[in-house]
């Protein structure tokens, strides 16, 4: 599950982190050595694959955590000095800076609008940062339900994968109040090395969203690339150097290569275990295909990699890394 974060700024409202917009762009460093009196407690719920890491270089950044995730076992690695609660509410009642960071849409809404969410206990002046990857439009909702509370939603989904996050290396799309961003920016700065304004709620998710579809179309080209390469007879990882010395090289080639023995530490050398998961994957390409098809905008190569990726789903990938579809070509013959 995706990280969700509560975060209240030294002053407490939105009039406090008016004055640290004043601050200036001296560089993310400088953003995360401010002083020890703007770390007042962060809430983070969802403590997964990707929150997990995130949640732990805000500690590393002198940040308490008051945390919740739907599976309690998720938290058993911050229960040494955090406050683990039992709802996202709770969350809110303890901390007014919140970053979500959660799987789907409707994991989203849940943890915002349910029963025990957020907006049951949220304060007036909150500032709440969702890093999900989630519809834009929902988040354009969403936003106007935290405005209602006296609070401010803003979109800021991530690029970078597992090992970016365990490095605080992720890059964030953000939207919403450019009024706001110096505050956000002081959080995320934290967990990434780029911290990008992007515009209104909704401009964050509608780049990742972008981001990804090309993600998943180079991933299965190298894919295919590699297979085809190695039933001519070349070496894997000779053709590997050679892609990535050539016109040919891309981040699925040379950060993340989808075959097995060509790198270490990636889900390839790890029987794709881990990383971004092939059924998150086919989520974020059902997002990219709704906003084309709303915007009337022509995906094709996009279209058929949601195809891909759904196909993988449903014979069994859909908990692998996205990255297998290496696996998935060569394992089915018909194609």
């Amino acid at each position: 599950m995706a990280a969700a974060l509560v975060l209240r700024g030294a002053a407490g409202s939105l009039l406090g982190r008016g004055r640290r917009r004043g601050a200036g762009q001296a560089g993310l460093a400088a953003v995360c050595s401010r002083s020890v009196a703007s770390k007042t407690p962060v809430g983070f719920i969802g403590l997964g694959n990707m929150g997990n890491p995130m949640a732990k270089n805000l500690i590393k950044h002198g940040y308490p955590l008051i945390l919740y995730d739907i599976f309690p076992e998720a938290c058993k690695d911050f229960k040494d000095g955090e406050q683990v609660v039992s709802s996202p509410a709770d969350v809110a009642e303890k901390a007014d800076r919140i970053i979500t960071m959660l799987p789907t849409s409707s994991n989203v809404l849940e943890v915002y609008t349910g029963p025990n969410g957020i907006l049951k206990k949220v304060k007036k002046g909150s500032l709440l940062i969702d890093s999900s990857t989630i519809d834009p439009a929902v988040s354009k909702e969403l936003a106007k339900d935290v405005e209602k509370m006296g609070a401010v939603l803003m979109d800021g989904p991530v690029s970078g994968g597992v090992g970016a996050a365990r490095a605080g290396n992720l890059t964030f799309m953000v939207g919403g109040p450019e009024q706001e961003f110096a505050a956000a920016r002081e959080l995320l700065a934290c967990m990434g090395s780029n911290v990008v304004y992007c515009g209104g709620v909704g401009t964050g998710q509608a780049a990742k969203i972008c981001n990804n579809m090309l993600l998943a179309i180079t991933m299965i080209g190298t894919a295919e690339t590699m297979n085809l390469g190695i039933r001519l007879g070349l070496d894997p990882k000779l053709l590997a150097k050679i892609l990535n010395m050539s016109s040919g090289r891309c981040w699925a080639s040379d950060t993340y290569n989808p075959v097995p023995g060509v790198m270490d530490g990636v889900p390839s050398a790890n029987n794709y275990q881990g990383g971004f998961g092939t059924v998150l994957m086919a989520k974020d390409l059902g997002l990219a295909q709704d906003s084309a098809t709303s915007t009337k905008s022509p995906v094709f190569l996009g279209s058929l990699s949601h195809q891909i990726y759904r196909m993988m789903c449903a014979k069994g990938y859909a908990h692998k890394d996205f990255s297998s579809v290496f696996q998935f070509l060569r394992e089915d013959e018909s194609l």
